[in-house]
C-alpha cells in the first residue's frame, strides 16, 4: 500500500522522491536551528523577527521531508505533510488546531 507521500509524488505532483542525503538534512537543521535563536533577538525588527522564525520552520519541516527521502516542488507543502514527515497523529493535530481556531476571548 502506498503512503501519503507516495501518493503526492510523481510527474507533475508536488512532491519527487530522491535519496535522503545525512548531509543536507544535517545543513537544514543547523540552519533552522540557527534561524530559531535569531528569532529571539528582541533588537530586531519585529517583521525580521518573523521572517527569521518562518524561515527556520520551513527548514526544519524540510529537513524531515528530505529525511524520508523526498523533495518538494512548493514551499508550502512541506508545512502540509508534516504528519506523515513526523508521524504525528490526529490528536496532536487537533490539538493544534483547536488552539488556532479558539474564540479570542478564550484566548
Amino acid at each position: 500500500m502506498a503512503s501519503a507521500l507516495d501518493n503526492l509524488s510523481g510527474s507533475g505532483k508536488s512532491l519527487q522522491k530522491e535519496p535522503a542525503d545525512a548531509q543536507e538534512v544535517q545543513g537544514l537543521l543547523r540552519s533552522g536551528r540557527a534561524r530559531l535563536e535569531d528569532a529571539k533577538n528582541t533588537s530586531l525588527a519585529l517583521e525580521s523577527r518573523f521572517d527569521l522564525g518562518y524561515n527556520a520552520a520551513h527548514a526544519l519541516c524540510l529537513a524531515a521531508l528530505r529525511r524520508k527521502g523526498y523533495r518538494a516542488g512548493n514551499r508550502y507543502i512541506v508545512f502540509q505533510v508534516l504528519p506523515h514527515t513526523l508521524g504525528l497523529g490526529p490528536e496532536v493535530w487537533r490539538v493544534l488546531d483547536f488552539r488556532r481556531h479558539k474564540p479570542s476571548r478564550m484566548r
